[in-house]
Order: structure tokens, then C-alpha cells, then sequence
């Protein structure tokens, strides 16, 4: 994918995700916060089950037999960022949610790209990445203080 469209469809999914907390919480008003999670992760996975079927391969799931443990931390963060995010946008509100759920994926991505870790390609903390963590967590204070 060309870096301009990967841009432009990564800002499309940040809005988008921008409105899951307030409306899994607005949903948990009627079935408890982990019924909104349970919810919101079912209709998430139809949506992926679909689009495999309509665009991917199936039959590569049959190589699930190479699962290893680090490979369920994706649907672990999944999980914990649809179930404490319906809670806590009830007490940051949407932009303070984002503002730290950034922050914090920022700086461990940071380390991650770092460090090369799960096959990522090396990337040196240079002091214009190391200010942009500043500045991101800095956004993030601000947007949070009241």
C-alpha cells in the first residue's frame, strides 16, 4: 500500500474509533459494560469473518496449527481497549480517551520499533521521535486536565 493511502485509511479508521467508546458505553447503558464489550467485539468479528470470505484467503487459516502465545496479544489488546474504553470515556470523555489510549500505544510502540520486537523492522530513537513522545504525551495531559 502506498504510504499516502495508508495515511488517509489510518485516519479514516481514527475517526471511526474515535466513536466506539461513547458508543459501547451509550450500549452499556442497556446490557452492563461487558455485555457491551462481548457486543461490540461479536459484530467486530462478523465484520472481519466477511471480509475474509469476500476478500482474503480462508484456507490460510488452516496454518492456525503455528499459533505460539504471542500471537493472541492482539485480540488480548483488542479486548481490554473495547472493555476499559466503554468505562473510562464515562470519566475522560472521548477526547481524553484518545488522547491517552495515543500516548500510551506512542510510547510502547516507540520501544517496540526500538528493540524490533515480533518481527518489526529496527527504528533508533532519535531525539525528533523522542519529541514527538514528548509532545503526544504532553497533548495527553492537556486534553485530560481539567
Amino acid at each position: 500500500m502506498a504510504r499516502a493511502a495508508a495515511l488517509i485509511c489510518t485516519l479514516a479508521v481514527g475517526a471511526l474509533v474515535a466513536l466506539q467508546p461513547p458508543s459501547n458505553a451509550a450500549l452499556a447503558d442497556h446490557v452492563g459494560d461487558l455485555g457491551a464489550a462481548l457486543v461490540s467485539l461479536v459484530i467486530s468479528a462478523a465484520i472481519i469473518g466477511v471480509a475474509l470470505v469476500v476478500f482474503g484467503h480462508p484456507g490460510r487459516l488452516g496454518a492456525i496449527t503455528g499459533f505460539r502465545p504471542e500471537h493472541a496479544l492482539g485480540g488480548i489488546a483488542g479486548a481490554g481497549v473495547v472493555a476499559v474504553s466503554l468505562v473510562t470515556v464515562r470519566t475522560l470523555g472521548a477526547g481524553g480517551l484518545t488522547a491517552v489510549l495515543v500516548a500510551g500505544q506512542l510510547v510502547v510502540a516507540v520501544i517496540l520499533d526500538r528493540f524490533g520486537v515480533l518481527g518489526l523492522h529496527q527504528v533508533q530513537i532519535g531525539w525528533v521521535r523522542a519529541l514527538g513522545v514528548v509532545l503526544i504525551a504532553a497533548g495527553a495531559f492537556l486534553v485530560t486536565s481539567r
